[in-house]
């Protein structure tokens, strides 16, 4: 009856809840432990140079 659907409903409800505060939590772990390790090691992230949009693009030929 209806009380199923509320139980199973509000069961629901609180199954979800805990699971987006879990992975939530997992993310916010991940990036936390991410910017800690660039953090600490600075020459493997160097900073790539600036290229102009004509280096990055072929040079174009119509095709008649």
């Amino acid at each position: 009856g209806v009380h199923r659907q509320i139980l199973f409903t509000t069961v629901g409800w609180f199954v979800g809840y805990y699971l987006i505060k879990r992975t939530e939590y997992v993310h916010a772990k991940l990036d936390r432990e991410l910017s800690e390790y660039v953090r600490q090691h600075p020459e493997d992230f160097k900073a790539a140079e600036k290229r102009r949009i004509g280096e990055l693009l072929e040079d174009f030929y119509p095709v008649r």
